[in-house]
Formats: C-alpha cells, sequence, structure tokens
C-alpha cells in the first residue's frame, strides 16, 4: 500500500497535464464544432423565447406532471405536433470561461485523486509501470467517460458527440495514467 499523500505531485501533474490537452484539443482542434448547432430561426426563436424570462435550469417540453398524465390523449397529441425538447437555459449574458475552466482543473483533480486512492490500495511501492499505467488508466477512463454514455441514452445527446468526447476521455486516461506511472514511489 502507497500513502495518498507521496502521490499529491502525480496527482497535481494529472490534472495539470488533462487541462492543457482539454484546452488544446477544444481551441485548435476543431473537431467538438459539429457537437451542437443553431435551431433555424435562432433570432425568432430567441425573440419568442425571451419574453417567459425562463430561469436557468434544465427544462424538458412537454412534460408530463405524472406517469399518469403521459398516456393521456391531450398529453400524447403534444408529443406529436412538436416540438419536443431538452433544454439547458444557462444566464443571460457573456459566458463565464473562469468558473468553468476553474471548475473543469478542481474536476480533473478530484478524478487524479480518486485514481491515487485505488492504486495506492491496489499497488505496491516500485510496482511496475505497466501495472500502475493499466489501474490509474482504467480508472482515470471510466471517471471521464462514464457518465456521458447516459446523456446518449436517455436524453438523445447525438450519439457522435459522445463518442468523440469518450476519445477525449481516453487520451485524459492515458495521461493521468502515464503520470503516475512514472511518478510512481519506488
Amino acid at each position: 500500500m502507497v500513502p495518498l499523500t507521496s502521490l499529491l505531485i502525480p496527482i497535481l501533474l494529472a490534472a495539470v497535464l488533462v487541462f492543457l490537452a482539454s484546452s488544446v484539443m477544444h481551441m485548435m482542434l476543431t473537431y467538438h464544432m459539429s457537437d451542437v448547432a443553431s435551431v433555424p430561426n435562432e433570432a425568432g426563436v430567441m425573440a419568442a423565447l425571451r419574453p417567459f424570462n425562463i430561469p436557468p435550469g434544465d427544462y424538458m417540453m412537454p412534460r408530463a406532471a405524472s406517469m399518469k398524465e403521459m398516456k393521456e390523449p391531450a398529453f400524447t397529441e403534444k408529443l406529436r405536433q412538436g416540438p419536443v425538447a431538452v433544454m439547458t437555459v444557462l444566464p443571460t449574458g457573456p459566458v463565464n470561461m473562469g468558473k468553468s475552466l476553474g471548475q473543469w482543473f478542481v474536476y480533473c483533480v478530484v478524478i487524479a485523486l480518486f485514481a491515487a486512492y485505488v492504486a495506492s490500495r491496489t499497488l505496491a511501492p516500485g510496482a511496475p509501470y505497466l501495472s500502475v499505467f493499466r489501474i490509474v488508466g482504467t480508472v482515470a477512463f471510466i471517471a471521464f467517460a462514464g457518465g456521458l454514455w447516459q446523456d446518449s441514452i436517455w436524453w438523445s445527446r447525438k450519439w457522435s458527440t459522445t463518442l468523440k468526447s469518450t476519445i477525449d476521455a481516453l487520451v485524459y486516461g492515458t495521461l493521468v495514467a502515464g503520470t503516475f506511472g512514472w511518478l510512481w514511489p519506488s
């Protein structure tokens, strides 16, 4: 067993490397540009929704209040007429990238911490690089990718977006694994 405190440097370095890699992948490479599309007549849709002053949050329309209501003809007709949507409303104004980037970094640290915990309880000091890489990489990959698939299964997120993000997670998991394999205590 390895004390978790002896893994603080790999935890922080792995988080920094994932943060930098994700920045490059999202700002310089363009494969995520097609993850979301504009609605037709964006200005008209925005103007139509603006008077409702919808507060930030997650919404579904139409949304039944109960399982019983979902079976009623009136609700079925709403679904048939459309639009059927799941949407997230953000606060009005410029997006606060600083807050989002800060939260992303903390998330990267938390994933590296959990990967460190699992590895510290399953591997001894001086464990071979590939053993460390396998355990840490598996935990990190599952943490970065595991929840993505639920959004495609339940909320109809495009599978192409989920697959691209899963490939990102594989890169992130590999970076975390390599960092821990390199800096594993002897």
